[in-house]
């Protein structure tokens, strides 16, 4: 069994992370609110990434950070502190995490960290421009210590499409929006959680032990083709 930290595993994609992992790993879930049940494999710390102390744990095989944003506003409209609260969450809190338990890490058996992109940052999108900019930190960051640590820990991210969780409820808000991005895609879909704790169970598996650095776009086509 592996001892996995996943930060934010309350819901959305975390949660369905969780759901693959707890019946064959240990879990130490890190978020501000709890799951909605218990386990006996599960272990839940309550506070703040960004303010609080992490807790300590001895042995760690692989970290999952999943706490992210979406930040929707025309340039115009952005202030610079939506940008600093965006880079914040998404790359800041990843850094703290990863520099905490690195140690235990590099002990750990086949020890990986994933972490969590989006297609806006390769493909242009209106409005996108802070989260863009903090999730294209996060693929740098992904690069930068799959060569740093290339011998000793595995690091790799997953750049999802939108995806059906409480954080894009605003956008699939109805049928008909829920339509609209079906039909921008050209696989005519979007993600479910479910598709993306799929790619993690994978690159956080022994299957996956010659892949460090890479950023895999779970993306319904949308970055890849033009139709």
């Amino acid at each position: 069994m592996k001892n996995i930290v996943l930060i934010g595993g309350s819901k959305g994609i975390g949660l369905a992370i969780l759901k693959q992992q707890l019946d064959s790993n240990w879990v130490h879930i890190i978020s501000r609110t709890p799951p909605e049940f218990t386990h006996p494999n599960l272990k839940h710390y309550s506070l703040d990434v960004l303010q609080d102390l992490l807790p300590e744990i001895e042995q760690i095989d692989t970290l999952i950070y999943c706490p992210g944003s979406i930040t929707l506003k025309p340039i115009a409209s952005l202030s610079l502190d939506d940008f600093r609260a965006d880079f914040e969450i998404n790359v800041v809190g990843a850094v703290k995490c990863i520099q905490k338990y690195l140690p235990e890490l590099k002990k750990g058996t086949n020890p990986s960290i994933v972490l969590f992109s989006t297609v806006a940052a390769k493909l242009g999108m209106p409005y996108h421009a802070s989260i863009a900019t903090a999730k294209a930190g996060v693929e740098g960051l992904v690069k930068s210590l799959g060569a740093e640590l290339a011998s000793t820990v595995r690091i790799n991210a997953v750049a999802p499409t939108i995806t059906d969780t409480p954080l894009s409820a605003g956008i699939l808000r109805n049928d008909r929006m829920k339509e609209t991005m079906m039909e921008r895609h050209p696989m005519k879909n979007y993600l479910k959680s479910e598709e993306v704790a799929g790619m993690v169970n994978y690159l956080i598996s022994d299957q996956a032990a010659s892949i460090s650095g890479q950023v895999f776009e779970m993306d319904y086509g949308i970055v890849t083709f033009k139709i």
